[in-house]
């Protein structure tokens, strides 16, 4: 049975190696909002969109005192390659195994052009100070996503 996160709910506890190697937990950011978002892959079409959004309004997003991680399955190399080639200004984690991704729900069955097939949706999570969910898009738009997200930390929806 697919996990079915909902605003109000705990955030599941992760522990994930960005780009670099540093390790993040959630814990680290105790007291302080996370947006968590998953993506299929570094550097396609949707996915490019989607990140470029959120670095074009990093400012924004960090002066309401969120930070931005970003989840995909590809390896630390192909994230470092992703960040350089889009001047990416937020870490990359790497969910090899989409053990997290698994628990959060974006891990799962997906249609694209009429296929079927198991993979990373394109899912967010704005997780609260508190550790509970502020917000939750289950199917992102990618090229607004950054809006999107930043509408949600202003008003809370």
């Amino acid at each position: 049975m697919p996990v079915t996160l909902a605003k109000g709910d705990q955030a599941p506890d992760f522990e994930l190696a960005d780009q670099d190697g540093a390790v993040h937990r959630l814990a680290d950011y105790a007291g302080r909002t996370v947006v968590l978002y998953f993506y299929p892959r570094d550097d396609t079409p949707g996915c490019t969109k989607q990140a470029c959004s959120l670095r074009d309004e990093m400012a924004e997003i960090q002066a309401e005192g969120a930070v931005v991680l970003g989840v995909s399955t590809d390896d630390a190399e192909s994230h470092r390659s992703f960040i350089a080639k889009h001047e990416l200004n937020f870490p990359l984690l790497v969910d090899a195994e989409a053990e997290v991704a698994t628990r959060y729900g974006a891990w799962g069955e997906k249609v694209l052009y009429g296929r079927k097939s198991i993979g990373m949706t394109r899912a967010t999570f704005v997780i609260g100070p508190d550790g509970a969910l502020t917000k939750v898009w289950k199917r992102a738009k990618a090229a607004e996503h950054g809006q999107a997200v930043l509408k949600a930390l202003r008003t809370g929806r």
